[in-house]
């Protein structure tokens, strides 16, 4: 079958996912619609592929919608909150050196493919790495994949069904056609400047960047339409149910479960984390349990966005720790985990 013609079935079936996700309720619907239906027919042998330009966009209008969130007003609160930013980088780093000990112990893998596996980064990235430092790709994407899956789909459920929606606190920004134009021109050329210099998550780090500077400066150009919002959503969420496979299931069906368990365990603890950090400083409970979940920065910031879950500190700290994982996992990895297994 044609290249574009799976690329239409697989716009059809994120479309139809998110449609069945509206129709039902689920939280997070243009995300998790697409996610789950792309997954599911992917692993099914259903033809439908997702472009890359499809995941650029959908990164792109995220960078965009987050970074209109950076008010002067914002920025202020934020100067003083950088020990919580602080602590989610080393909270990820523990979290990793505790993931490779159970992987290692309890799923067998070699000293490289556990590190990268169990460092809560982005998964292209660890992935990178752990092929450069000759470890098992296929295991660390699958790692990867099924950690960000649980906790993309079991946030958002736990949050709108047990804790609840927080209130609105969403920018409101009015749209400007002009101004919009300006700030996606910008925005998708500080995006590529930043993909070219390897910049994690290239994409979406220049659009937020661009878009937050304009908006600490007081001119943010123009708010984004909503249609923008879904539609990056949606990308996003296809892109994301795109890689699986039919074989992903039956590969390793221990070490999925190792994962899986592992997975939710940290998110317990995350809870945990979250709610004593709660009794010392004046932050929401909510926010904090979503700035400190082991996942992706895009899937924990649009969940922030939608849920309307202190957006700034999420972000903030996604980010941080996202620098703080890619920059320092490799050089832990040559100093310290290679030396010692």
């Amino acid at each position: 079958m044609p290249a574009a013609a799976r690329i239409v079935i697989g716009l059809l079936l994120a479309l139809m996912g998110a449609g069945l996700a509206l129709a039902v309720g689920l939280p997070l619907p243009w995300l998790l619609g697409p996610l789950l239906v792309t997954a599911a027919t992917r692993m099914m042998g259903w033809p439908g592929r997702c472009a890359r330009p499809f995941n650029i966009f959908g990164r792109w209008m995220i960078g965009l919608a987050l970074g209109l969130y950076f008010t002067p007003a914002v920025m202020a609160s934020l100067k003083t909150q950088w020990p919580l930013v602080l602590l989610g980088a080393v909270y990820a780093l523990a979290l990793a050196g505790l993931g490779y000990w159970v992987l290692r112990r309890m799923a067998g893998l070699d000293a490289a493919t556990a590190w990268f596996s169990a460092a809560i980064g982005s998964a292209s990235e660890m992935a990178s790495m752990a092929q450069r430092h000759g470890a098992r790709v296929d295991q660390v994407a699958s790692v990867h994949s099924l950690r960000v899956l649980l906790v993309v789909v079991i946030v958002p459920f736990a949050f709108q069904w047990w804790y609840g929606l927080p209130p609105n606190v969403m920018v409101a920004v009015p749209v400007q056609w002009g101004g919009l134009a300006l700030l996606m021109a910008g925005a998708a050329v500080a995006g590529a400047v930043m993909q070219r210099l390897g910049v994690p998550s290239g994409w979406m780090m220049g659009a937020l960047a661009f878009a937050g500077v304009l908006s600490v400066a007081g001119m943010p150009l123009s708010g984004l339409p909503p249609w923008l919002s879904w539609a990056g959503q949606l990308c996003i969420g296809w892109s994301l149910g795109d890689r699986y496979h039919p074989s992903f299931l039956r590969s390793a069906p221990r070490l999925m479960a190792v994962v899986a368990g592992t997975t939710l365990a940290f998110m317990a603890v995350s809870v945990v984390l979250a709610w004593i950090v709660t009794q010392v400083v004046d932050v929401p409970l909510g926010t904090l349990m979503l700035a400190l979940a082991p996942g992706g920065i895009a899937e924990m910031t649009i969940t922030a966005k939608v849920l309307n879950l202190g957006v700034p500190l999420v972000t903030a700290m996604h980010v941080t720790r996202l620098v703080v994982v890619v920059m320092t996992t490799g050089w832990l990895y040559r100093h310290f985990v290679r030396t010692r297994a």
